[in-house]
Parts: C-alpha cells; sequence; structure tokens
C-alpha cells in the first residue's frame, strides 16, 4: 500500500478546508458525469431499478412487507445518487463507480436486499496516505463503493432530525454552513475577545470511544437497524501499512461516509454541550475537530484550558500539548506584549496585520485578522508545479490553463474571502512559471524580450488563466 499523490484520492473524502488547496477546484476528468448527464442516465436506472418483469417485481414486493428494516429502494437509489455525483475512487474490492453502474440494478438490489433484510455486513476500509501541509502523512480510509451507498442510507436517516439538535457554533460537514460562516464568527469574536485558546485534539478520528458513541447515538435514535450498521462499520476492518486487516477497537476512519456525523454527534457530548453549561460565557467556533474558544483574559483561557483537558480525558481524547496553545489578539487597542499572537484555523493564519483605516484611508491601522496561512500558500505553490513545469515546452499553455483554472478559482473562492489579495499575489509565481515556459518555449534569452512577448498574451488572451482578470495588486 504505497503513499500516493493528493490529486489521486475522491471527491466523495470530506476533508477540512484545511486541504481545499488540494482539493477544491480539482480539474474534471473528461469521463466525470455532467449534471444532465448524470441525471438522464439516472431516470434510466431509476425506471429498470423498479420497473422489474412482473415475475421478480412480486417477489420484490413480497420482500417488501416481509423484511427486517425499514429500508426502502429510494432511500438506497437516492444514496446513490450522491455518491455518483462526487465520482470517487474504488476501495479495498478495487470496483469503481463505473465498474459498479455496469451491473446497476443488481448492485443496487443487493444492498437493499442486504440492508432491508438486516444482512449487510462491510468490508474492510482501504488506507491511503495523503500528504500533510506541516509534512509527514495522514491515514484516509477509503470505503468501496458499495459500502459508501450503505452508509449514506444511515446518514441521511440520521442527519435530518440530529443536525438540529447540534450547537449553533459547530460548522463542519453541517447542511447549510460552511468554514466561511465559522471564519467570519472567529473574526467577529477576536474582535470582543483579547484571548483566544487554539485546540488540536491529538488523533482525534483514531481515538472516538465506540462504546461512548453509542451511547450517544443510543440517544438520539432508538432504531435498531441504525445502531446495528453503525456498531457493524465502526468495528469493520482496516487495512495496515503492510496490507494486513486489522479490526478496529475505537476510532472511525476519515473518509467515511457517515463518520463526519459521528464525529459531530461525539464532539457535541464531549465539548459543545460542555461548553454550553460550564462555560456559556466563551465563545467558540468548531469545524469537525478543529476549535477556537475566545476568552476575555489570559487566567480565564489558561483555566479554561486546564479544565478541558479533564474534560477531554474523560471521553478518551488527548490535547496535543505542543499544537494546543493560549494566543494574544493584539491589534491597535491591545498592545500587551506576549509570547503568542498567532494561531491558524481552516488554513487561515490570524495574526496582527497593518491594514488601512475604513474611516481614513490615508491611515494605517494593526487589526487581528485572518489571511490564507502559510502552509496552504506553499500548497498551492507545490500544486501549480505538478501541472506547470517550465521544461514541459511541448505541452501548451491552453493545455496547463484547461487544468489549472478549476483549481485556481477554487483556491481564490475559498482563500479569498477574507483578504483577497494576498492570495491573488500568490499567482505571481504561476506568472514566473509562464515568464520562464515561454523562454524556454520560443527560445528567448532577453529577459525584456521574455517579458515583452508575456504582456502581449495576456493582452491577447486577457482570460487564459483565471487569476489573469484580478490583477496582480501591490496594497
Amino acid at each position: 500500500m504505497a503513499k500516493a499523490d493528493v490529486g489521486y484520492y475522491c471527491y466523495l473524502i470530506p476533508v477540512k478546508p484545511g486541504d481545499v488547496s488540494e482539493s477544491v477546484g480539482r480539474s474534471h476528468s473528461s469521463d466525470k458525469v455532467s449534471v444532465m448527464g448524470m441525471e438522464r442516465r439516472a431516470s434510466v436506472i431509476w425506471s429498470y431499478y423498479f420497473k422489474q418483469p412482473s415475475a421478480v417485481a412480486d417477489g420484490m414486493m413480497k420482500e417488501e412487507k416481509t423484511k427486517s428494516f425499514p429500508v426502502s429502494k429510494r432511500m438506497v437509489y437516492d444514496s446513490y445518487l450522491k455518491v455518483m455525483s462526487k465520482n470517487g475512487c474504488a476501495g479495498i474490492d478495487g470496483q469503481s463507480i463505473k465498474m459498479f453502474e455496469a451491473d446497476m440494478s443488481k448492485n443496487l438490489y443487493k444492498i437493499y436486499k442486504r440492508m432491508a433484510s438486516g444482512s449487510y455486513f462491510p468490508p474492510p476500509v482501504r488506507t491511503a496516505f495523503i500528504p500533510k501541509k506541516q509534512g509527514g502523512f495522514r491515514p484516509l480510509g477509503i470505503p468501496t463503493v458499495g459500502d459508501r451507498i450503505a452508509q449514506g442510507i444511515v446518514k441521511d436517516y440520521l442527519e435530518a432530525a440530529m443536525d438540529k439538535m447540534f450547537h449553533n457554533s459547530s460548522f463542519g460537514y453541517r447542511p447549510g454552513r460552511s468554514a466561511h460562516d465559522a471564519l467570519a464568527q472567529c473574526h467577529a469574536n477576536c474582535l470582543q475577545y483579547a484571548w483566544v485558546v487554539d485546540v488540536d485534539i491529538k488523533g482525534f478520528f483514531d481515538n472516538i470511544s465506540h462504546e461512548k458513541l453509542m451511547e450517544f447515538l443510543k440517544q438520539h435514535t432508538g432504531e435498531k437497524w441504525v445502531l446495528l450498521y453503525v456498531e457493524r462499520w465502526l468495528k469493520a476492518g482496516i487495512e495496515q501499512e503492510d496490507g494486513s486487516i486489522v479490526e478496529r477497537t475505537k476510532g472511525t476512519p476519515q473518509g467515511g461516509v457517515i463518520s463526519p456525523l459521528l464525529a459531530n454527534l461525539y464532539l457535541d457530548h464531549a465539548f459543545d454541550k460542555w461548553m454550553k453549561q460550564s462555560n456559556s460565557n466563551n465563545p467558540f467556533e468548531r469545524y469537525a475537530d478543529d476549535i477556537v474558544i475566545h476568552c476575555h483574559s489570559k487566567e480565564e483561557a489558561e483555566k479554561l484550558l486546564a479544565a478541558l483537558e479533564q474534560q477531554m480525558g474523560g471521553y478518551s481524547l488527548t490535547l496535543h500539548p505542543e499544537k494546543t496553545k493560549v494566543v494574544y489578539c493584539k491589534n491597535y487597542r491591545r498592545n500587551e506584549k506576549h509570547d503568542q499572537h498567532s494561531f491558524t484555523f481552516l488554513s487561515y493564519t490570524f495574526r496582527p496585520r497593518t491594514a488601512k483605516d475604513k474611516f481614513d484611508r490615508n491611515k494605517l491601522i494593526v487589526l487581528f485578522n485572518g489571511a490564507i496561512s502559510k502552509a496552504a500558500k506553499t500548497s498551492i505553490r507545490q500544486a501549480i508545479r505538478k501541472v506547470l513545469n517550465p521544461q514541459w515546452t511541448t505541452g501548451t499553455l491552453d493545455a496547463f490553463a484547461k487544468v489549472l483554472n478549476p483549481k485556481i478559482s477554487g483556491w481564490i473562492n475559498y482563500y479569498g474571502k477574507f483578504f483577497k489579495s494576498r492570495v491573488i499575489r500568490i499567482f505571481e509565481y504561476l506568472d514566473g512559471l509562464i515568464r520562464r515556459w515561454i523562454a524556454k518555449k520560443y527560445k528567448i534569452t532577453s529577459k525584456a524580450a521574455t517579458l515583452a512577448k508575456f504582456g502581449k498574451m495576456k493582452e491577447d488572451v486577457p482570460e487564459l488563466f483565471y487569476h489573469w482578470k484580478f490583477g496582480i495588486n501591490k496594497d
């Protein structure tokens, strides 16, 4: 099981916005199904799936009446559509979505029959290792296509009711909420509160207690089929680095369709409810296991952090001793000197920054704001270089642009929400690569001639690269 490039991984895998530099805006492969095409094909599948020959249909109707659990064909089909739209990669069985669709009716009916009868057992989860921005690799669990559909059935059933009960300051993997919402609230709270507790839970997904999670789930649903399948997914085997399969005794794999919902449930009990009951005067933002807590004073922050360590210990969780820290939100009104004055949340680094006073544009003031992090910038540059290497002169700029533009659009849409000019400047690096490519391609030795040809190109085809329409401002 080799460590592979991030670009290999599926669209289905829920990634935190901290990973968007490699995932948001990824160019679509030519065989990816268009929305209209998908709906058209899905309509044919739906028709075939339900309008079986009479003998078969009679048998299926009898099974509908005698099945053990209330899983319908519509639930299976709706889940399938979501999995198909994300065009994810194969699990441990090697079956891709295209392969699954080759025998669609049979595969969907098999999932339905087993889920409805209680005889569905999840296959082991394939493990892939993807690079972290900070260095090293993190494991990502990739269920099979069929198992993703099965997980989606339970997720869809649970989510509608459970989401209404979650805390308003929980933003991750929830309908109608986004990372931008969390970042906007974080900005607002940093204006009002001078101190922050930047929380990092060590190996959160790997250390979730199965016993406690099932206990929490039982508080939200008494449906036996839901409890049965969630417990089976928690215990399903997971591939190890040496290729062996080991049954899990704790944790839930990042990458599972239902894992984000279960993670939110766990932290809703372990953290959100505790904050509401014991620390109601301290607002927070939580996106999955990324947490920022706001405090009025250093003493309050340190006291809350000590209590939080004890609280997490009661749920088999540990705070990372080096990454968890108390931070001073320094700005033009707060000018004390402290060791820690920056933190990173959802790939935005919050720190003191010089900005123009909105009441006097000729005046500069210090604000405590978030902008694209250094690690995210590095990740973007690396992703660009993988596509456009100045030595690849056999390629064309049109071809490079076709691959890069969806990525650039995604990066700007995410990182450009706040301090947009900081993101646009990153693409000076891309323009530099383009100029080097031009010099190599056309054998130009003069820097001035290269710049002239580059300028003419931007003038002739101003929309060739997505970022060109924004310009590169030096403000």
